[in-house]
């Protein structure tokens, strides 16, 4: 509801009341005429009485949602500044994304759905406290635990350019911020498969794939790599990460970094991956 809608309520309050005391001066004048008119007199007032009753209740129902409306209009106000920073801190993690994890369809409904939820007719731009970038990468909003059994997401620890500036320079080499960031979501990608290989039953695995679960579920058992996210050397196959020079690279940058603990655990290179501290 708008300034608007409030004043057309309000003008039909007025109406309704104008109306109401019209009914109040012909009642009024018929009980004056009862004296004279004793036998019109009582249908008369009858019917005044049904009419006045109804128009009451209308009455009291427009006070009502008018109330409602006039309570309801600063929860509304509040709700609009929130979710315009909301959108502002979305649009600053989609300007902060590499390309190569965005999906081309963000960007289009982000701005579409921001057009048709706040029209121009509600006007709190000028009451929305301005929001900083810094302020917006450092203030979280507290989140309850997740309430689903078994271990959450494999970590995805993102390099940042500092990071990769410190760097040698015959150890960063060719690569750039987007690549590595990359090919630490394809690794987590690789760790979450593992983690739901390891939790799934075999009823739901087909043959070739219990057998592989039976070797990750070995591996997830020792000591080193228990109740962590995992993925094998075997794993690698792209296309953000590859066995390569340019994967080789990408590799030792992250190990360097504190991404990931290497191990060996029989044949396998196992890489584990660290969480962010």
């Amino acid at each position: 509801m708008d300034a608007g809608d409030a004043s057309r309520l309000g003008e039909s309050l007025d109406a309704v009341s104008a109306a109401f005391q019209s009914r109040v001066m012909e009642l009024q004048e018929l009980v004056l005429a009862r004296n004279m008119y004793p036998a019109t007199a009582i249908p008369d007032l009858a019917a005044v009485d049904v009419s006045l009753t109804a128009m009451e209740a209308q009455l009291q129902a427009v006070r009502r949602r008018l109330q409602e409306e006039r309570e309801a209009f600063p929860k509304a106000k509040k709700l609009v500044q929130q979710s315009l920073k909301q959108q502002r801190r979305l649009q600053l993690m989609l300007a902060n994304m590499p390309t190569g994890m965005r999906e081309d369809v963000f960007a289009t409904p982000l701005e579409h759905n921001s057009s048709m939820m706040f029209p121009e007719s509600l006007n709190f731009s000028s009451a929305v406290p301005e929001v900083r970038d810094h302020d917006l990468k450092i203030k979280e909003e507290p989140t309850a635990p997740p309430k689903k059994k078994g271990r959450g997401p494999a970590p995805r620890w993102y390099i940042s350019t500092e990071e990769l500036d410190s760097l040698s320079s015959y150890m960063r080499g060719r690569l750039t911020l987007e690549k590595v960031n990359i090919a630490i979501n394809e690794v987590a990608s690789y760790a979450d498969g593992n983690a739901h290989l390891v939790a799934c039953p075999k009823k739901k695995l087909s043959e070739d794939t219990w057998e592989k679960a039976l070797e990750l579920r070995d591996i997830a058992a020792r000591e080193s790599v228990k109740g962590k996210h995992f993925f094998l050397e075997t794993d690698i196959k792209g296309p953000g990460l590859k066995l390569d020079t340019t994967g080789k690279a990408i590799l030792t940058v992250l190990r360097h970094l504190g991404r990931f603990q290497e191990t060996r655990i029989g044949h396998h290179r196992v890489f584990i991956l660290s969480k962010q501290q």
